[in-house]
């Protein structure tokens, strides 16, 4: 897959995203579930965290100079919500009591500094020649970083939906 594909993912799920929580209520997107579940708002907080951290994960993978021999890793398992995945620490959501524009601030915010990261790349062939070492899937090759990013989000998009379809069931 092209970066320029890629690219269009990225467009495409945030464009998704945003038009769910699009219109959603302060009390709408800070409502749990439950005690153990995240709120709209706080999958909003993962997912503008993972962003940013992968911003740093890739500018340290570019740094290497070293050509990477790993192979690209099937990321489709993503998709599967019936496969928990737990997030690190360092990506987990806080309580904070977020309103809507501060979510698309934030959100807005992540994607800038993803895309000022890629867009210093003069030859984007280099995002599948070097890695960097993912906190739970190892060493992964920068494109997949990138890849993974698009394919994270719409996971998340589905657990918004589920969130989005308690309500109406209550």
């Amino acid at each position: 897959m092209e970066l320029k594909e890629i690219y269009q993912k990225l467009k495409e799920t945030r464009e998704e995203l945003l038009g769910i929580i699009d219109g959603l209520s302060r009390e709408q997107l800070n409502k749990q579930i439950d005690s153990y579940s995240w709120s709209i708002s706080q999958v909003c907080q993962h997912l503008i965290k993972t962003e940013e951290l992968y911003v740093v994960a890739i500018t340290r993978g570019l740094k290497s100079q070293e050509d990477s021999f790993i192979n690209m890793i099937p990321l489709e398992f993503l998709l599967d919500r019936s496969k928990k995945l737990e997030a690190p620490d360092i990506a987990k959501p806080t309580d904070e009591i977020l309103e809507y524009p501060e979510i698309i601030e934030r959100l807005n915010h992540s994607r800038e500094k993803l895309y000022k990261i890629l867009n210093t790349v003069e030859d984007p062939s280099v995002l599948s020649r070097r890695h960097y070492t993912h906190p739970v899937f190892k060493e992964m090759l920068l494109i997949d970083w990138v890849r993974s990013l698009y394919l994270h989000e719409q996971r998340h998009i589905k657990q918004i939906n589920e969130i989005r379809d308690s309500y109406s069931v209550k």
